[in-house]
């Protein structure tokens, strides 16, 4: 009889999965500059395939995937890029592109070979990339997970609200129908109260017999995340605009999938404001700016104006006092230098114009100055919205000042 030999199989570099090398260089992917020069920032920046390949070795190296002979070859070759190390860091490149996790840059062809394809059509030093839905949808549930997984619970697809309805979704109690009501009878409550009746004499059904079983009422909702990319976001030996932007593709996520029928929109704000896209979001860096805390919020009104839903809110993540206002000609007022009057009251205005809307600001602040401590919570009591009070390092840990309930909690 033949013999048939078996032996372990061991995995390989090419055999790594590419959702768990997503998990492993998402850190770098959304990387916000400060690992390049935080005294000049370029706003302008764009991830390029060098940067990628060295974030797959780098994450591959603190793994441990790589064993020292590989390395050692890397080492010694003149061009890492070029040793097998290399070619194995351009393979899952590749497998990341054609799994639908990255994909050219904008002006890219996207018929140039892709990465560590054969031909020089693509220069891995200036070829930038950009992260797909597929890639910010699994970046925003992983970091759900780990910075808002305690932040409460509410039902799927649903705000909560303090008001009751009659619907199918029923929560136990029930009252007598009122014109208008959804025909949610129950019918138990319905026959006992008409049997009642019935005790004199006859048993007959009557309007006011009818109890129907009441349901908790939900609402949509339009949210604005505000993003603040000032200097001040990396300038203190820190990147806390890193961290900001998990928060933000983690209240993305929360939105798109817990939540049917909100609208989640991204606006930047620096010396003035800009609305963008969430792909864009995810690669966008932080520039020489001042805080211009007023024009931001100007921004989202407009973009909340043009929402039909029953709630509008404002989620501005911040680590800066307001250090610039637009002027009536468009030129930019700055002021580093503390709480300008100007700048604060410009400021003020505008949040005094969201409350006049119905729009609540809720704030994610990323720094503990007592002046600006004191201009959140001064914000939040206008809107009566909330403040999240963290830092870059303890995101996952944070106070929660509950204006709106009038309570303090500490939240995970």
């Amino acid at each position: 009889m033949r013999a048939v030999r078996y032996s372990k199989y061991e995995a390989t570099l090419d055999d790594l999965d590419t959702a768990d090398l997503m998990e492993m260089i998402q850190d770098r992917l959304l990387a916000s500059g400060f690992d390049r020069d935080p005294w000049a920032p370029d706003p302008d920046a764009r991830p390029t395939l060098d940067d990628l390949y060295e974030a797959i070795a780098e994450a591959l190296l603190q793994e441990g995937l790589v064993d020292d002979a590989l390395l050692d070859a890397a080492m010694e070759a003149e061009d890492w890029r070029q040793s097998e190390l290399g070619r194995l860091v351009r393979s899952l490149a590749e497998r990341l592109e054609r799994d639908g996790y990255l994909r050219p840059g904008d002006g890219e062809d996207p018929a140039a070979p892709a990465p560590g394809g054969v031909g020089e059509a693509r220069d891995p030093g200036r070829t930038t990339f950009e992260l797909t839905d597929k890639s910010i949808d699994f970046l925003g549930y992983r970091t759900l997970k780990d910075v808002l997984g305690a932040s409460g619970a509410a039902s799927v697809g649903a705000h909560e609200t303090d008001a009751v309805t009659t619907g199918v979704e029923t929560t136990g109690a029930s009252r007598l129908y009122a014109f208008g009501d959804a025909m949610n009878l129950d019918v138990t409550e319905t026959f006992k109260h008409a049997a009642r009746r019935g005790l004199e004499g006859g048993f007959t059904l009557e309007e006011g017999d009818l109890f129907v079983q009441e349901s908790e009422l939900t609402s949509s909702c339009a949210t604005v995340v505000l993003l603040d990319c000032s200097h001040s976001m990396i300038l203190y030996g820190e990147d806390r605009f890193t961290p900001a932007k998990r928060v933000a593709l983690a209240l993305a996520h929360l939105v798109r999938t817990q939540f049917p029928g909100d609208t989640v929109r991204f606006v930047l704000f620096h010396d003035s404001a800009e609305e963008v896209p969430i792909h864009k979001l995810a690669t966008s860096q932080v520039g020489p700016y001042h805080t211009n805390t007023a024009e931001g919020l100007r921004l989202a009104q407009k973009i909340l104006a043009r929402q039909r839903k029953d709630m509008k809110q404002i989620v501005m993540i911040t680590d800066g006092k307001p250090s610039a206002i637009t002027l009536p000609g468009g030129r930019i007022y700055k002021n580093a230098y503390g709480l300008d009057p100007l700048v604060l009251g410009e400021t003020l205005r505008e949040v005094g114009a969201c409350r006049r809307s119905g729009i609540q600001v809720n704030t994610f602040m990323l720094a503990r100055d007592p002046e600006l401590i004191a201009f959140v919570q001064r914000v939040s009591r206008m809107t009566r919205g909330k403040a999240y009070f963290t830092t870059p390092g303890t995101i996952g840990r944070y106070v929660l000042q509950d204006f709106q309930a009038r309570r303090t909690k500490l939240v995970n």
